[in-house]
């Protein structure tokens, strides 16, 4: 079996080099990235599939197609953005024969499920969750709306266990991982490096670090209007924080976690990995609980505290009930892969029809084209200004 998968962003394309780890060993994969304004650069491609996979390729969506068309996939795994899953399976990789499976699914932490993911995802054969919390959510979504496929079932491919990082030092390490959505206001980000700021002078024996999705000057899967490096940098400058008490840095997740005695999130997916490797940590509620925040599923876990907790060192381990019921149950109960064998076996059989996309009709036309420009459109045309303007309108009239 042969599967293809897709990915545009640094978190999507680090889901699905692991996720790509499930196959068995009998299947044949390639990884590519999709060029898209959100394409993640070099570094961050080579952090996100370190370990799993060989850097993949940047293509563009004629070079996508035809690397589709050259190896034939069974399987074709949509690893992106709900608006890029769509025009990839409706249009740039719709007709390839023989007819693949399609399979997308989010890459992280998906409580509340919400319509807009099932929307976007309903032409695909599979939409993998992991969590059975999260199972029933979406599956009570589909039932309701209809379109799409069937639900499986993973662990988030991280959580698999036996690729944890050999302690070589002592866990001297304090882990803040970023976000870029969450929390929004400059206020609450810089309340956040004032904390970690107090930690490193208290606790002067800990090395505290801010755990980078990407630097600056880099793209990633939502845009960050505050970044980190330069609110710490601004509170530097106005004296309000010492330079060099916190350190900033990049790579894989599960290296810094190696290290860490702590670790600390507003709702980030690290938070399970920091689990895994059995870290204790905190996440964050100064801000509010919800789902506009990304961390209602943390309710109940045992793990939301505070700044104050945070500036004080005072780390949390989360409820073993709350675990079972979210990200953390048995392996054996995970069939997404044997999902995936069946429905390439009935598509080969022709007893399977494509999933049907909620998007199709009239009254899309017009969204699915602007999501078409992010797979068609070189990124230099999407820079704002007027010339750009005009290079866009040229762009349009070329593409007809």
């Amino acid at each position: 079996m042969k599967v293809l998968a897709v990915a545009d962003s640094d978190s999507y394309l680090k889901w699905a080099a692991y996720l790509l780890g499930d196959l068995p060993s009998s299947c044949t994969a390639e990884l590519t990235v999709i060029r898209t304004p959100i394409t993640p650069s070099p570094a961050q491609i080579h952090a996100a599939v370190a370990g799993a996979a060989a850097d993949p390729p940047v293509l563009s969506a004629r070079a996508l197609r035809r690397a589709a068309e050259r190896f034939r996939p069974d399987v074709v795994l949509v690893a992106c953005t709900g608006p890029v899953v769509d025009v990839l399976v409706s249009e740039v990789l719709a007709g390839l024969t023989p007819r693949p499976v399609f399979i997308s699914g989010l890459p992280g932490i998906s409580i509340p499920a919400t319509e807009k993911a099932w929307v976007f995802r309903s032409g695909c054969d599979l939409f993998v969750l992991h969590s059975e919390r999260e199972v029933e959510e979406f599956s009570a979504i589909g039932r309701e709306l209809g379109g799409g496929g069937a639900v499986g079932l993973t662990r988030l491919p991280f959580l698999h266990g036996g690729e944890e990082v050999p302690v070589t030092g002592p866990r001297d390490r304090v882990v803040f991982a970023t976000q870029a959505k969450v929390p929004r206001r400059r206020e609450e980000r810089e309340r956040i490096l004032l904390a970690l700021a107090a930690l490193a002078e208290r606790r002067p024996d800990l090395d505290v670090v801010v755990k980078l999705r990407a630097l600056d000057t880099e793209r990633q899967t939502h845009n960050e209007r505050h970044h980190y490096q330069r609110l710490w940098q601004s509170l530097a400058d106005g004296g309000r924080v010492s330079p060099g008490a916190v350190r900033f840095a990049v790579g894989p997740m599960h290296e810094h976690l190696a290290h860490a005695a702590g670790f600390v999130t507003v709702s980030s997916t690290a938070a399970l990995e920091a689990i895994a490797q059995s870290v204790p940590l905190l996440v964050l509620s100064d801000f509010g609980v919800g789902a506009e925040m990304i961390n209602l599923v943390f309710e109940d876990s045992g793990l939301l505290g505070t700044l104050d907790d945070l500036s004080e060192s005072r780390f949390r381990t989360p409820d073993e009930a709350w675990c079972q019921a979210n990200y953390f149950h048995p392996r054996g109960e995970s069939d997404w892969v044997s999902q995936m064998v069946t429905l390439v076996a009935q598509v080969r059989a022709g007893r399977r029809a494509p999933a049907r996309s909620l998007l199709d009709g009239p009254q899309h036309v017009a969204a699915r084209r602007r999501a078409r420009l992010r797979v068609e459109v070189p990124p230099n045309v999407l820079r704002v200004g007027y010339r750009a303007k005009r290079r866009m309108r040229r762009y349009l009239r070329a593409l007809g």
